[in-house]
Formats: structure tokens, sequence, C-alpha cells
């Protein structure tokens, strides 16, 4: 999927729980990274800052191959 800035998404949980980046952190993810509409702010690269507005939380870089339209 070709992420651009405006998308609404949300992570893919077998693509974000078996990433070297859950190796590298705490692996037990928010549900809400995969249950709600995020928003992608901004694009560095092969990685996307998703803002999560339906939920008080802080935004969060995922590679955008970890990402999927929110339907």
């Amino acid at each position: 999927m070709a992420v651009k800035s405006g998308d609404l998404v949300r992570a893919v949980r077998e693509k974000l729980e078996n990433s070297l980046e859950a190796q590298a952190s705490d692996s037990r993810f928010p549900s809400y990274l995969f249950e709600t509409k995020g928003e992608v702010v901004q694009l560095r690269g092969d990685y996307a800052l998703v803002k999560f507005g339906q939920v008080p939380a802080p935004n969060v870089w995922l590679r955008a191959d970890q990402l999927e339209p929110f339907k």
C-alpha cells in the first residue's frame, strides 16, 4: 500500500507483532493501534507518523508496510 499524508489507517497486527520494532521495544501493543482510525500526518522514508485522535495517545511512527486502510 502506498501511504500518503492524510490517509486513514490502522496497524496490521501480524506485521507489527513480528517486526524488528516489536523486538526492540515493549511488544504489548495497545489495542487502539489495530481497532481505531489513525491519520497519517507525516512521512519519512519507509515510516509514517500516525495520529490516533479518537483516544488520548501519542503519535506513533510505524513502517508503511505495517499499515492498511481503515475500513
